[in-house]
């Protein structure tokens, strides 16, 4: 809003007397003289809910239409850093003006994408739609203008696990157990939809608080029935399967499971089970499928990767059989969030408890009843049913994700109180080096 929309009362009697003609001084002055009586209406400026204000700010204010300008806001969101780039796209740090809620923005160009990546892009809104579990990334709106399409979704400040291991090196067992058991859950859960990931690896498992972390890139995920079979390569060559090399189709589900073995494979070694300067000769180590464990990882660990890089697809592991590895015997796996409604446009009668508390926040927030009802149509394409995916988020990490917290947390001091033995420093060093991204990794 403009300075003028927020003058008090006294502000727009002056303003109002001026330009009429002078009171005489036998006249009572207007101040002590009742409104009513003289004809003037002195009601209040009504004042604004949250909601009107930025729809206000959008269609009238000049500072917001210069951010819209410069791109610095899409929507409801105001467009801060830049998070990450790739091939068709940028990622950047955005910020909800409604409920101050820090967002990711994946901001695609529309000139760039071809028939095969609009259907790619088609099909990573549709699954992330589909999943509701506390370790996925979760998708909150798309909006698209003439030149753009932005996807709005969750945002996970802590970084990525292939960024700490490359720093920092491999991780503890007691701590990769952790991070494993979230990731497998999200796993399980996305093979339980009939969804594949197909790009799981390192740099797509993003931290989001101590120990607590989320699959995020669904740029190459898609449907598919367990015996049902693809033929699109997608995905590193590191962490692909033999299987994409050598066969002209392959079932989804083993592809992620691999990718799984290759993950925890790195997570408690540091470097990778297949190693080559090109991918040709990385191909032939892959599809040859020998590697070597080190000795200091524990023998269930290394039954447990050994079980998910089997050659043969029909060998490896399901995701329902890491849950019950002897490896990740005691962790508890996070469950996925009760079924929700994915716009608010639902029948209050049909409602859980925790999306009518929601809709009273959204009220607060000064979104009426109607409004809610405009959004059965839109999906994920309209502001309020982003704001509404926001504050529903924001009740189920109060409930699910505080726990896990909790969960990690006592696990972290049990782990702490064991002691360790120390490590020598050029041992340290000779790990840190090996985390050095290769040639082949930065060519990828």
């Amino acid at each position: 809003m403009g300075t003028n929309d927020n003058m008090s009362v006294s502000e727009s009697q002056q303003s109002g007397q001026r330009g009429r003609p002078s009171v005489s001084s036998n006249h009572p002055s207007i101040g002590s003289q009742d409104p009513a009586q003289d004809g003037f209406n002195l009601d209040p400026p009504k004042r604004l809910t949250p909601y009107e204000r930025v729809t206000e700010e959008l269609n009238n204010d000049s500072r917001a239409l210069k951010e819209i300008t410069l791109g610095k806001r899409i929507g409801f969101y105001r467009i801060r850093n830049e998070l990450g780039t790739g091939n068709f796209s940028q990622v950047k740090l955005g910020i909800h003006v409604l409920t101050k809620e820090k967002v990711a923005i994946k901001m695609l160009d529309k000139t760039k994408l071809d028939q095969k990546t609009q259907r790619l892009l088609s099909r990573e809104i549709s699954c992330m739609e589909r999943l509701h579990h506390p370790n996925i990334i979760r998708l909150y709106e798309v909006i698209e203008t003439l030149a753009k399409l932005h996807l709005v979704m969750e945002y996970a400040g802590g970084g990525e696990l292939f960024t700490k291991i490359t720093n920092d090196g491999k991780i503890p067992e007691p701590d990769g157990k952790l991070i494993f058991t979230q990731v497998v859950s999200a796993v399980h859960h996305m093979h339980s939809k009939d969804i594949i990931h197909r790009d799981l690896k390192a740099e797509n498992i993003f931290y989001t608080g101590a120990g607590l972390v989320k699959v995020g890139d669904f740029g190459f995920s898609t449907y598919c029935k367990s015996d049902e079979h693809l033929n699109t390569f997608c995905g590193s060559p590191p962490y692909a399967a033999p299987e994409l090399f050598k066969d002209e189709h392959y079932v989804g589900m083993p592809v992620d499971i691999w990718a799984l073995g290759i993950m925890l494979y790195f997570m408690v070694t540091g470097v990778m089970p297949f190693r080559a300067d090109t991918v040709a000769k990385l191909k032939k180590c892959i599809i040859d499928g020998q590697f070597t464990i080190p000795n200091h990882v524990s023998s269930q660990c290394q039954e447990l990767i050994r079980g998910m890089l089997k050659l043969d697809p029909s060998e490896r592991l399901l995701a329902e059989q890491l849950t019950k590895a002897s490896w990740l015997a005691g962790q508890e796996f996070p469950p996925a969030h009760r079924s929700y409604h994915l716009t608010p446009s639902f029948s209050r009668d049909s409602a859980t408890e925790e999306e009518l508390t929601v809709l009273e926040q959204l009220k607060q927030l000064g979104i009426q009843d109607e409004q809610l009802a405009a959004t059965k149509d839109k999906d994920s394409r309209d502001s309020i049913t982003g704001t509404y995916r926001i504050v529903l988020h924001r009740c189920q990490r109060k409930e699910i994700e505080d726990s896990i917290r909790a969960a990690i947390e006592a696990q972290q001091s049990a782990n702490q109180a064991t002691p360790t033995k120390k490590k020598s420093k050029r041992k340290s060093k000779s790990v840190n080096e090996s985390n050095k991204p290769s040639k082949l990794c930065s060519l990828l």
